[in-house]
């Protein structure tokens, strides 16, 4: 199945588990990925970078441990340092986007998509660091052998129903290898 294909498969999924409930709308074709919160009857808006399904689920692993309050702000109100970051800003991007890519891996396992870790700092060239590539590993198996929180794991399973029948896939070294 196309890329392309699985972000509108993604797109219905997530429309049938969390609009009503949680009035957020799943959009692809942004310049940037952004979060915009409800307002004045218009629901919440995940957009993920143009139509890109790393982007998608990666926005939606933020949106899946954000609380109510954060919920309300846009970007959930979190600090960002675009690319061009320093060391120290680096480490501390690192340390924030330990769980969100975690959840990200288990989510495009679920989907059947290659996981990339990314330290998000192209301007400066920068690979993730082994302590980050560590924090995720952790994080990710502990997700992965003790449930997700709540709304990822309900779209983890809903995903596993439609791209693989129900059955929840192997760890394998290869799926381990991805990051």
């Amino acid at each position: 199945m196309s890329e392309v294909a699985k972000l509108k498969q993604l797109k219905s999924i997530f429309e049938a588990l969390f609009f009503r409930t949680y009035n957020t709308r799943l959009l692809f074709g942004g310049d940037e990925p952004f979060y915009q919160a409800a307002k004045e009857g218009e629901p919440a808006k995940i957009i993920s970078r143009e139509d890109y399904l790393s982007s998608a689920l990666h926005e939606i692993a933020h949106w899946s441990i954000a609380g109510a309050e954060r919920r309300q702000l846009d970007d959930f109100g979190y600090w960002y340092e675009p690319d061009g970051r320093t060391a120290d800003q680096q480490s501390i991007f690192e340390q924030v986007e330990v769980k969100p890519q975690a959840i990200e891996w288990a989510l495009s396992i679920a989907c059947g998509h290659t996981f990339n870790l990314s330290a998000d700092n192209l301007e400066e060239q920068a690979a993730p660091s082994d302590t980050f590539r560590q924090a995720v590993t952790q994080q990710f198996l502990n997700y992965w052998h003790s449930g997700l929180p709540e709304r990822a794991q309900c779209l983890f399973d809903q995903l596993v129903r439609t791209f693989h029948n129900g059955r929840r896939p192997q760890l394998s070294p290869q799926l381990m290898e991805q990051i």
